[in-house]
């Protein structure tokens, strides 16, 4: 609420998406420039908020590659997030008590999704039962020559996190049925 405040949003109506299917956001979309002091500082503390948000996680990743030269496409996607906000103020995350638990995990990558340099993007979600424990959105650092090879590097990244997740749950003391 704090940050829609901020921004003068704290009475916009909700939408149901963080951001819209119909804009495609580019680096130089011709689009006049917006203020960069605000899209940066209203970009920072959505960062913040996704640590809690892992539903914001991959649109806060994307509105933050434009953080150097805004737009005002990109302002507009920023305050299409903020409405999601609005609508979505009471989600958060929930952990269940039980005995056993199981690790569920899915990724995905974007072959070739940035239209600026082509790159693509991994994404995964890690689930403890019903609620996700562990997020990541961001590029690749070179680009794939197939959309086998993207997905291969997204696959590769979780394993490498869901092995290290999996000895911190070890010590933590907490059993898995399955992952």
């Amino acid at each position: 609420m704090d940050i829609l405040q901020e921004f003068s949003m704290q009475d916009c109506q909700g939408v149901s998406t963080p951001l819209s299917t119909t804009i495609s956001l580019r680096l130089n979309d011709g689009s006049p420039p917006t203020d960069a002091k605000q899209y940066q500082s209203v970009i920072g503390k959505l960062q913040y908020l996704s640590f809690t948000r892992p539903d914001i996680s991959f649109v806060v990743n994307k509105l933050s590659q434009f953080i150097h030269q805004p737009s005002h496409t990109h302002w507009q996607a920023v305050k299409c997030l903020l409405r999601y906000l609005k609508l979505t103020i009471h989600r958060g995350l929930l952990f269940h008590h039980g005995s056993k638990a199981a690790l569920h995990v899915y990724s995905n990558a974007d072959w070739a999704g940035d239209y600026n340099d082509h790159t693509s993007t991994s994404a995964y979600v890690i689930y403890l039962d019903l609620t996700p424990i562990s997020w990541s959105s961001k590029k690749q650092r070179t680009v794939a020559r197939s959309s086998t090879e993207a997905e291969y590097r997204a696959v590769a990244h979780i394993v490498a996190e869901t092995n290290w997740l999996t000895n911190i749950l070890k010590e933590l003391h907490i059993s898995l049925d399955n992952v």
